[in-house]
């Protein structure tokens, strides 16, 4: 390991280790956008062993397993945790060049201080040593969270949450800021049937909102996010392949929402983009009056393995790069909004790398007076958060829009271990500025450079967000 993962890592140049050690390294973290769950942050629980903290719910590790054949009883299956853990080190091996090589031997220096490459030959004596430190209070959810200098992270959330479990944290005086973040992306499915039905009636309870048309559904929608904004919430979020257009029609969207209620899908497909934009819009619009950031997550094509939603259900590792359109729509949705002078502070993802010339510069389009960086092309997420991923963003950036405006990185993970993500972003922007300095792209002002650094890796979100 002399030669890899030492502590100059990623940084090719001594501009690029100074700006690294100097001015990025001790940052805090503003982890805006995640999936870590409140409830294992409330209950503060150690964790039973490293497959437990590391491997469930990570669809990149059973995404290259499966790529080696592995069978599914050692990925999502029962299979106990310790053959689980000796199958992921099977594969580590085999992942050089996939940014899980990286990932995995990070992830395993720090917090764990495990120097060595993982292998099926050490599996067993790294599953017992870090049973041991597991059990320490500094390897707890808050614990890990402290290491990492987490200042505030954003989880995601169905409107339907009590959020009881933001409110244990909030009342417990633990540092961490833990928020909510309001995910309504169920209410928008339409077509989804008896489940959609089902979701309507869980709304209807939490909302205290007899839900009968679409006045009612807005009613309770508004409900949930005032009851959100009130514990904490500042941030929406959206999954979408794209966002919808205002599709005319001859039949009332409040009409088929009403037989969608009554058990009649006949046109709810056919209706469900009309209908998504309508409720969406009217969420944007309450987002800009409160004050809140709202995020789009566009471009994935989601379940795409039938037999395999069958057999192991949804978000178990079958989803891919989708090729949508997505110019047109986020003009019209943007200019909307603008027209109305309702468009909240926004930062759109895009996950098909094809498309972020085309995501940088409309979001130039929409800047606001007196917000910096208003508009966000936000972060190389999911496929793309990888050290080529997160360049093509950067470097897309740089040239369209303004990179020292940027928000900067995210953890979007379950894993209470992917801080190591933050580490790898600014060990790599760093090296990116520094490559420029030393190109003569860029003036050698290492203490400028430094604060624009400072300002992508912490200060930009801190402001943005309101932390």
């Amino acid at each position: 390991m002399a030669h890899f993962l030492h502590d100059d890592f990623l940084l090719q140049s001594q501009y690029a280790i100074k700006l690294y050690h100097d001015y990025a390294k001790e940052l805090p973290i503003i982890d805006y956008h995640s999936h870590l769950p409140p409830d294992a942050v409330a209950a503060d629980e150690n964790f039973r062993n490293i497959t437990h903290i590391w491997l469930a719910g990570d669809h990149y590790k059973w995404r290259a397993q499966r790529a080696l054949g592995i069978p599914e009883k050692y990925i999502t299956g029962d299979a106990n945790d310790r053959d689980k853990f000796q199958k992921w080190a099977e594969a580590v091996p085999y992942t050089l060049r996939n940014p899980l090589h990286h990932w995995t031997h990070m992830e395993l220096k720090n917090p764990f201080g495990i120097n060595e490459l993982l292998s099926p030959d050490n599996a067993n004596a790294i599953f017992d040593g870090t049973l041991t430190q597991l059990q320490a209070p500094e390897f707890s959810p808050r614990g890990l969270l402290r290491h990492f200098g987490v200042e505030m992270v954003g989880t995601t959330d169905d409107p339907t949450d009590n959020l009881v479990h933001h409110q244990t944290i909030a009342q417990s005086g633990f540092e961490t800021k833990v928020w909510p973040t309001f995910r309504p992306d169920k209410v928008f499915q339409l077509s989804k049937g008896d489940d959609y039905r089902r979701y309507i009636e869980q709304l209807q309870a939490s909302s205290g909102v007899a839900i009968v048309d679409l006045d009612t559904l807005l009613d309770a929608l508004w409900n949930r996010l005032y009851y959100f904004h009130s514990h904490g919430c500042r941030i929406a979020d959206h999954g979408l392949n794209h966002l919808p257009l205002a599709i005319t029609s001859p039949v009332s969207l409040d009409e088929v929402f009403k037989q969608v209620l009554s058990g009649d899908d006949r046109l709810a497909a056919e209706h469900e983009e009309a209908f998504t934009y309508l409720v969406l819009s009217e969420l944007c619009k309450l987002y800009h009056d409160k004050g809140w950031v709202q995020q789009f997550h566009l471009g994935p094509l989601r379940n795409t393995n039938s037999r395999r939603l069958r057999e192991l259900g949804a978000d178990t590792g079958y989803d891919s790069i989708g090729d949508f359109q997505q110019a047109q729509r986020m003009q019209r949705f943007f200019n909307a909004l603008e027209e109305e002078d309702r468009l909240a502070k926004t930062v759109v993802y895009n996950l098909n790398p094809a498309d972020n010339a085309v995501f940088a510069a409309m979001m130039g389009n929409f800047q606001g007076e007196g917000v910096k960086g208003k508009m966000q092309f936000g972060s190389g997420w999911w496929f793309l958060d990888q050290l080529d991923g997160m360049t093509q963003q950067l470097n897309t950036l740089s040239n369209i829009g303004l990179i020292s405006c940027f928000v900067g990185m995210l953890t979007d993970s379950r894993s209470f271990l992917s801080y190591s993500r933050h580490e790898y972003f600014r060990r790599l922007l760093c090296n990116l500025f520094a490559d420029d300095i030393n190109r003569g792209l860029l003036p050698d002002d290492i203490q400028w450079t430094g604060k624009l650094i400072q300002d992508i890796c912490y200060y930009n979100a801190k402001e943005y967000f309101g932390v």
